[in-house]
């Protein structure tokens, strides 16, 4: 390697005579040149450890950590060891880093919540994230609403994505068998959580590169909030120190510190302290069983908080998310086992503060009834529908919530019930719902909600089908189509059409009438379909019957109805 002479002139050596001021700049400018020359040496010169063990051999040693270019007889020469055939055990070889393999290291998605998109780096057709495949270097993921992906690196550390979030990846590598990673990725969009294992030597890299700062990492706990128009990125740390910058400057985060990062422009601000952890109310919280309520005392400076239930041995697995800016909340639906509930308070600016914890056991509740009506799609002609289900083992009643949306996040009916039937008590407006059902034990704990199904409302009369009637021995018979079990009947006959004074009003167990034939005229005929629980729909169409004047003064002859529909 050439070397760089960084000293002044000697006496005697051929030399410019300058100011002071200048000679000083000019050293300065030797002194930058110089350290830019050997910054290439410094890196190339940075060594990982490894501790001799019996049976090693450089042959081994060399094939199991040194890139196929590198011989062993270097890794000899570098280590200025005499004897290659003899390896005292607890001797320490320096492997230089340039000369370690470098491998592929794919992701392990742990788990996926929701709605959760892959485009992947080969540019095949974008599709859902599963659980258990691998990422690699390029793909990028895309988490919708009320959704989440946990991540795990080949050093074992985790990254959860959050809803409304964009993350790529950028390097995922490792060095052999060291332990060493090399893992950057680029949050687009959103946040992200980050629990990263400490370093295992001088090249391990945890790196998030977000709009307006990177955040760099050796083995901590934090939170990553790419920034958006109207809110400033930020990082946030629980556990251990992280470094954030970008060109215009640095900042060392600690432990309960975040730092906010307006613009790519701007250097990242001076850190601040987060948002103490809220208090969660004793007499209020109950975690046990579900509904799982929750109550806690306001924090001063909080604009909203961010609740969250994790798995406890897993915490970057989250299984249930919600903001709100009450001091409350109540969670329906979680899965059993041991879980940990996380609650923070957020700032104005969208900064998350310090969490604070509860660690539950949830059992495995009664489980969701069976559904039996109305079945996934059915159209219910009725604003105030009626569902069944079947008795769940251990339940003593049962929940039924309605929503506009699959996943529930704003029911808009809720109703308990002893029985394995209910009709809505308000009615709903026509279009697209969805239904669900869970069970409770006799001591009111609810257990899981079943899988929820899609219903159409329509305003639209049940159509009877009348069939032609018929006019027998002086009597006139009408039928129609049968509605559900237990349904009866309710049959109107007029004359004029407004049924104000109908000539016929009764109600039937069957779905079929008779009565006295009229002479002539036009007949008009509507029925409406009354449940067993004495809940009546809307009338029919009304439809018409002529009697042909014959029959007013026929004898004897067949009777001739013509059936005519408005």
């Amino acid at each position: 390697m050439g070397s760089c002479s960084c000293a002044p002139a000697l006496p005697g050596q051929h030399s410019v005579t300058v100011g002071r001021s200048s000679s000083l700049i000019i050293r300065f400018l030797r002194t930058v040149l110089c350290a830019l020359f050997l910054l290439p040496a410094l890196a190339g010169a940075q060594d990982w450890n490894y501790r001799v063990r019996p049976g090693d051999t450089l042959w081994d040693l060399g094939a199991a950590y040194l890139k196929p270019s590198v011989g062993w007889q270097q890794l000899q020469q570098h280590n200025r060891i005499d004897n290659p055939y003899r390896l005292p055990p607890g001797e320490l070889l320096r492997f230089p880093i340039g000369w370690l393999r470098v491998e592929p290291a794919p992701a392990r998605v742990l788990a996926v919540r929701g709605q959760v998109e892959l485009s992947a780096a080969d540019g095949s057709s974008n599709r859902a994230v599963r659980a258990g495949e691998e990422l690699h270097i390029g793909d990028a993921i895309q988490t919708k609403a009320d959704s989440s992906i946990t991540l795990e690196f080949a050093d074992a550390s985790r990254l959860q994505l959050r809803e409304y979030s964009r993350l790529r990846l950028d390097q995922l590598s490792r060095y052999g068998r060291t332990g060493m990673v090399d893992t950057r990725l680029r949050l687009q969009q959103g946040r992200a959580s980050n629990r990263v294992t400490p370093a295992r030597g001088p090249a391990s890299r945890y790196i998030i590169d977000a709009p307006t700062a990177t955040s760099s990492v050796r083995g901590t706990v934090f939170r990553v909030s790419a920034g958006d128009d109207a809110q400033a990125g930020a990082t946030e740390v629980l556990e251990g120190k992280v470094q954030v910058g970008n060109p215009h400057g640095q900042r060392l985060v600690h432990p309960g510190q975040a730092s906010r990062s307006a613009g790519s422009g701007t250097a990242p601000e001076a850190v601040s302290g987060l948002l103490p952890a809220p208090h969660l109310r004793a007499d209020s919280t109950r975690l046990g069983a579900l509904p799982a309520q929750l109550a806690w005392e306001p924090v001063t400076g909080a604009d909203h908080y961010r609740v969250e239930v994790v798995q406890a041995a897993t915490p970057e697995i989250l299984l249930f998310a919600a903001t709100t800016t009450d001091t409350g909340l109540a969670i329906g639906e979680l899965p059993p086992g041991a879980l940990r509930l996380l609650l923070r308070a957020v700032d104005a600016q969208g900064v998350e503060g310090l969490d604070a914890s509860e660690d539950f056991l949830l059992g495995d509740q009664p489980p969701p009834p069976l559904t039996i009506s109305p079945v996934q799609g059915q159209t219910v002609n009725s604003d105030r529908p009626r569902f069944h289900w079947s008795q769940a083992p251990g339940a003593s009643s049962s929940v039924l919530q309605v929503a506009d949306e699959p996943q529930f996040l704003q029911p808009l009916r809720e109703q308990s019930t002893g029985s394995t039937d209910l009709r809505l008590g308000e009615p709903l407006p026509p279009g697209q719902y969805y239904w669900r059902i869970a069970s409770r034990d006799g001591q009111g704990h609810q257990g899981r909600y079943g899988q929820a199904l899609a219903l159409q409302l329509s305003d639209e009369p049940v159509d009877p089908a009348l069939q032609p009637p018929e006019a027998i021995d002086g009597e006139l018979t009408l039928r129609w189509q049968a509605g559900s079990d237990g349904q009866r009947y309710r049959v109107q006959v007029d004359r004029r059409g407004d049924f104000s004074a109908p000539l016929l009003d009764t109600t039937v167990d069957e779905p079929q009438v008779s009565f006295k034939r009229p002479w002539r005229g036009t007949l008009h005929i509507r029925v409406q379909y009354i449940d067993d629980d004495g809940h009546a729909g809307p009338f029919s169409p009304a439809q018409q019957v002529k009697l042909p004047c014959r029959l007013c003064y026929g004898a004897g002859g067949g009777v001739l109805l013509l059936w005519l529909l408005l």
